[in-house]
């Protein structure tokens, strides 16, 4: 469909904006990304707002559709794992829920950002090399023993193995505090989701709004994925490896995404009774036969991946894969085992880890965090009780927080009086957290611009050539306006991240051009099961 533009004349244009923002009032003591305490736009957002104030309510319908249509022809989806039905695979499927205002960031911020996460990034790949190797961190006392071996992402099993660079895929989830400054939330180590949303909300938007991107010269994102791919090859001692990405299947809650991701990237998707052990190796079962799998990118907890030393009832993982990854015959990514360092015992440690392992201070700090297992930290957050937001130190430690942290302030008297005598009987299941206030990012709401909470999720990748952040991200919108980071778990809306550049930018993309279609075969690929 052709997009048509007008050229509203400057009256009608200063009418609309004025329209647009009428309402727009920031919480209290809350930064606010569009603006500033003053009520002044920040300046970042004028190009935005000028070209959004150039299309008339007709105009943004059509566009608005033109990102919706995507979404919905891409078929792009998660689940809710509280609704999910093994007899029907369509339950508790939820359409995309995309914002049409992006969340518009300065390259020259993003560079303190991306500087911040990459550092991060290396940090937690180093202490995953000490931790399953020779332990300096534990044995020089600047990291308890049982803030790695109380979880229960630490695998045992893996101890000792030959490779090292276990983190391939790191991802931060950050809020910006009152003051303006970012914060690191929560590390995602694991089998960290949210780069094929980020790439399915840059396609809608960037389609609904083709003349806004190219005016406002946004970052493109394809070369991080060029990157995160040529990152995973040279993990492979063959030439053209064969990637396999290993998903739970069509259940798990961000399927979709797994099976866009590996279309894009052309990965192999597949489940673990598509893998098996032969010779010491990972195959992949196909309809030539037996193929070797060279890589493995994991979206499955590391403790499913292998029934025979792990978790003996997962029917996820591939038995024999720990083995093969002590012989060093295959490459997952992220490492089995790499959750460890998600933990949120593990942020009060970071600071000081980061001293020593890499010789620098953070340049992301964390939010405040106390692990409850120390006499001392715990007599902090039993004392400040109140101010309190307590979460669970692990996965899955249980300690009556399944449903994630909560903020102490809000529990009725017996709730809070039952958790407290919870964290005095065993203080190591729980931490104890400053109550963020997140900023706050436009959303367009009956024909006006809303603020509304958001956090930041940021992606680094290991490359041939050191960490590369993605220049965007995943941006996650709450509904309520409850600013506290806390609140995010009832977020609906999810938004593109439009970093600016002072410069035109590269066009590149891993996309085919629509007048360019290429059909390659290659003989055997397709998994066994699937024909």
């Amino acid at each position: 469909m052709a997009l048509q533009r007008r050229s509203p004349s400057a009256r009608v244009r200063t009418e609309r904006r004025n329209a647009l923002l009428a309402d727009y009032r920031p919480l209290p003591g809350v930064y606010d990304e569009i603006v500033r305490a003053d009520g002044q736009v920040r300046p970042q957002w004028e190009p935005f707002l000028g070209e959004w104030c150039a299309l008339s309510p007709d105009e943004l319908n059509q566009r608005f559709g033109l990102a919706d249509r995507h979404v919905h022809d891409t078929g792009v989806s998660y689940r809710v794992h509280g609704d999910i039905d093994p007899r029907d695979p369509t339950a508790g499927e939820r359409a995309w829920p995309l914002s049409h205002v992006p969340l518009v960031i300065t390259g020259a911020e993003w560079q303190t950002i991306a500087a911040g996460v990459a550092q991060r990034a290396q940090l937690l790949s180093t202490l995953l090399d000490d931790i399953y190797g020779p332990g300096g961190m534990i044995a020089n006392g600047l990291l308890p023993a049982s803030v790695v071996t109380g979880s229960p992402d630490y695998l045992r099993p893996l101890q000792g193995a030959p490779g090292g660079g276990m983190l391939q895929l790191y991802a931060a989830d950050l809020g910006r505090g009152p003051d303006g400054r970012w914060w690191v939330l929560q590390d995602r180590t694991q089998a960290p989701s949210g780069t094929g949303y980020a790439l399915e909300n840059r396609l809608a938007l960037s389609r609904a709004f083709p003349d806004m991107f190219r005016t406002m010269n946004i970052e493109r994102l394809a070369a991080f994925f060029q990157g995160f791919r040529a990152g995973l090859v040279a993990r492979s001692k063959r030439v053209e490896p064969r990637i396999c990405l290993l998903t739970p299947g069509p259940l798990n809650e961000s399927y979709f995404e797994q099976t866009y991701l590996a279309r894009y990237l052309g990965f192999l998707l597949v489940e673990g009774g598509d893998l098996v052990m032969r010779e010491g190796r990972v195959h992949v079962r196909t309809i030539a036969g037996l193929k070797r799998a060279d890589v493995v990118w994991r979206r499955i907890d590391g403790d499913f991946a292998d029934p025979l030393e792990l978790n003996a009832s997962s029917a996820l993982g591939v038995a024999g894969l720990v083995q093969a990854v002590r012989k060093g015959s295959v490459h997952v990514a992220n490492g089995l085992g790499s959750g460890v360092v998600e933990a949120r015992a593990l942020m009060g440690f970071l600071p000081a880890l980061g001293e020593r392992l890499l010789g620098e201070a953070m340049i992301l700090p964390n939010v405040a965090t106390w692990w409850c297992g120390q006499p001392r930290e715990r007599a902090v957050v039993l004392e400040r009780f109140d101010e309190m937001s307590i979460a669970p130190a692990f996965r899955s430690a249980g300690g009556g927080l399944d449903a994630g942290p909560v903020v102490v302030a809000d529990l009725p008297a017996a709730e809070k009086a039952a958790l407290r005598r919870r964290i005095e009987a065993r203080g190591m299941d729980y931490v104890g957290q400053e109550v963020v206030r997140l900023s706050t990012t436009p959303v367009f709401q009956t024909g006006r611009l809303q603020p509304r909470p958001m956090t930041l999720r940021v992606f680094a990748a290991a490359t041939p050539d050191g960490w590369k952040v993605m220049p965007g991200g995943f941006c996650r919108i709450s509904d309520e306006r409850d600013a506290r980071a806390v609140s995010m778990r009832s977020g609906v809306r999810s938004s593109d991240v439009w970093v600016t550049s002072d410069a035109p930018v590269d066009q590149v993309s891993l996309l085919p051009a629509p007048d360019r279609i290429s059909i390659r075969r290659v003989t055997g690929t397709l998994p066994s099961r699937a024909a």
